[in-house]
């Protein structure tokens, strides 16, 4: 297998050139091949192709903490490994020749290829893969890549471009990957798993493939609801064809973020994969159509340097918008834009304001300022110079990188309309133009009339409860949940006949208002507060099944075997509450607590997503349940490499460590846990 390895090229991941190397070298194709499996470390082979630009006796590529082959030959090409480099050297460059070299490299990676369960996958974007593959550390440097996976008989592979064929060699896979067109090395990607697909077609020939985890089958027409007119949508609205070969989606366990744009293949959070109730709640519609629009924004042109990342997050996010807008209508367009412009102007109030330009700003302002910036500019200059742009903006820059001017220029081409004012309000300026802002969303009528209602805050309720009556009676979701707000805190002998409207209303949000909102339940809306145990929403049914199971004991057993079984979101969020109420609740099930306690503890392992982790380790908390095994799983949290999740662990972990009883417990678990795990407990537990 190791010959193998050293004579055929390999697979070669995301990492890009240090910028003053741009001027030397363009690295034109990888042929790359990885073992991810090999002797607990990755095999890595590369074929790597380059044309140099200007005479010189040596280039690089990125790599860190790898071992390269010594036994590896290039004739008149010398390679070796220094100062987390792979150098290329050569007495014999010369400008304007094509060379190319192999080479093969182990390594044990720290980042950016995480193993979790029966998955592999990795995640590029911020973190380099050059930390398990050779690659470039720069966006500026496009790439033809073509990669070969080695992964067990029994799993899927899915990565960049087009599956060429399938090899089968005792108990693994080849699985052969082919790109047509270049792009950055951070879009690399592959993820191995027990994964299935559905196959669509576009409507302009594209194939769409959508891959479910197998246990998952029940899930993939509402995890994947709409996805074909999303696509659909955006080529036609965009107005340049999809650029690559095909295009593919994959929920992944335990991922960083809510998902990545790798080019032909976006992986998402698996937190996103709901039946049709939890689609009510929280869909993957948002993130679908933001991680498909950078296909065209950030894969097609890429930004040149930091200053110009709303190139590439504000697109995605303005054109996810216009997507949403398509599905749910003008009023859910508006009303998102509302949210965030609430959002930028509070942070712009309190003097943090930011700049689009601002190569360090955060992402609400890359991402929702920078859509608020192309709404604007699509209402100066109109729909056809806005489209047209657009179009000459793709197809002049495309498989490039791109600068704010580049864009600016295309505007200023087909627009008559001086933009100079909103170069400074929108790009340049720190402040966000909440006026402006302002007379824009009032163009909606929706967000008129729900200005309207949220005026009513102030006023007693004695005189606008027939406007909230109103307004509860024929709802619109958002108008009709602020009605709901607005009687928090008021008199329940004054809005009991309001809540009897909301809940008459069969409006699933206007219900799910009151659900989160009404903390005491008077004894007059216990009937109407039981049915909402029937909602298609799992927020609704875990705040009301709390609510009632607290303020009404003597029907506890009722409200239990009435949500017995319900698991709810990917989490696990009804079923782990469920666990929990029925392990306090006196003479509930006795002969079968102890079966739901392990249930309960177990849920905190490794062997579960950090998801249902986290809300495990709250409920074990809660109730006190820690024994030794949970103490090493909350452990293992600790290093988790998502940040949301080993943060609280930590913050947990060190609680526990101020009751003497526990820090005894932790003291001791050194020596059964993982070896990072290990020295993290080592770094933090003090004598």
């Amino acid at each position: 297998m190791v010959k193998f390895f050293l004579t055929f090229s390999l697979f070669l991941f995301s990492i890009q050139l240090f910028s003053q190397q741009t001027d030397v070298v363009d690295f034109l194709r990888i042929e790359a091949k990885v073992y991810p499996y090999f002797m607990g470390k990755t095999l890595v082979g590369v074929n790597v192709t380059f044309k140099i630009l200007k005479p010189t006796d040596s280039i690089f590529l990125d790599a860190r903490n790898m071992e390269v082959g010594v036994d590896t030959i290039n004739e008149n090409i010398s390679v070796k490994y220094k100062d987390d480099k792979i150098w290329l050297s050569s007495k014999k460059y010369e400008a304007g020749k094509i060379y190319s070299a192999q080479f093969n490299c182990m390594v044990q990676p720290k980042q950016t290829l995480y193993f979790f369960g029966d998955q592999i996958w990795t995640q590029g974007q911020g973190k380099y893969t050059s930390y398990w593959l050779p690659s470039i550390d720069d966006v500026n440097d496009k790439i033809e890549f073509d990669i070969t996976i080695l992964a067990p008989d029994d799993k899927t592979v899915i990565a960049n471009g087009k599956l060429l064929n399938v090899e089968n060699d005792i108990n693994e896979n080849y699985w052969h990957f082919d790109m047509k067109k270049p792009m950055s090395s951070y879009l690399v990607a592959f993820a191995i798993g027990d994964f299935h697909k559905k196959e669509l077609l576009s409507n302009s020939g594209i194939p769409l493939e959508l891959y479910y985890n197998r246990s998952d089958s029940l899930k993939v027409e509402p995890t994947y609801r709409y996805s074909k007119q999303i696509f659909d949508f955006l080529e036609t609205e965009i107005g340049v064809p999809y650029a690559w070969q095909n295009y593919k989606q994959v929920p992944v366990r335990d991922f960083l973020y809510a998902g990545m744009e790798n080019t032909t293949a976006t992986f998402f959070s698996e937190a996103f994969v709901v039946d049709s109730t939890g689609f009510n709640d929280r869909n993957y519609i948002n993130v679908n159509a933001h991680e498909l629009a950078h296909q065209w924004f950030g894969n097609l042109v890429t930004e040149k340097a930091g200053e110009d990342h709303w190139l590439q997050e504000g697109f995605a996010t303005y054109y996810a918008l216009l997507a949403e807008k398509e599905i749910f209508g003008e009023d859910y367009y508006y009303w998102q834009l509302y949210q965030t412009a609430e959002q930028l102007k509070a942070m712009s109030d309190e003097g943090k304001g930011e700049s689009l330009l601002n190569p360090k700003a955060s992402s609400l302002t890359f991402y929702q300022k920078g859509a608020w910036a192309l709404h604007i500019l699509r209402e100066q200059i109109g729909d056809d110079a806005f489209k047209t742009a657009i179009k000459n903006y793709l197809e002049k820059y495309k498989f490039k990188n791109v600068s704010t001017e580049d864009f600016l220029n295309e505007v200023k081409a087909v627009s008559q309309v001086d933009i100079a004012d909103f170069e400074r309000n929108w790009l340049r300026q720190s402040a966000f133009k909440g006026e402006e802002a302002y007379q824009s969303l009032l163009k909606s009528e929706f967000i008129k009339k729900y200005f309207e209602i949220s005026a009513l805050r102030a006023m007693p309720l004695a005189d606008k409860k027939l406007q909230l009556k109103t307004a509860l009676t024929f709802p619109n979701d958002f108008i009709g949940q602020e009605a709901v707000y607005q009687l928090v805190d008021e008199p329940l002998s004054e809005t009991l006949p309001l809540y009897k409207t909301a809940f008459g209303s069969n409006n699933l949000y206007v219900r799910q208002a009151v659900a989160l909102s009404l903390q005491t339940i008077p004894k007059e809306l216990q009937t109407e507060y039981e049915t909402l145990l029937n909602d298609n929403s799992y927020v609704t049914l875990e705040n009301a099944l709390y609510q009632l199971w607290m303020q009404f004991p003597q029907k506890r057993t009722e409200y239990l075997n009435k949500t017995k079984g319900i698991e709810g979101f990917q989490n696990k969020n009804i079923r782990q509450l469920w666990l929990t109420l029925a392990l306090i609740t006196e003479d509930y099930e006795k002969s079968e607590k102890e079966n739901y306690l392990k249930e309960l503890k177990n849920y905190t392992s490794t062997a579960y997503s950090f998801e249902i982790r986290e809300k495990a380790f709250e409920y074990v908390n809660e109730l006190q349940l820690w024994d030794l095994e949970t103490l090493k799983n909350l452990a293992e949290a600790c290093v988790h490499p998502t940040w949301r999740f080993s943060k609280p662990s930590k913050e947990m972990l060190n609680e526990l460590l101020q009751n003497k009883k526990y820090h005894e417990q932790i003291k001791v678990l050194g020596r059964q846990v993982s070896e990072k795990a290990a020295n993290y407990l080592n770094s933090i537990i003090k004598e």
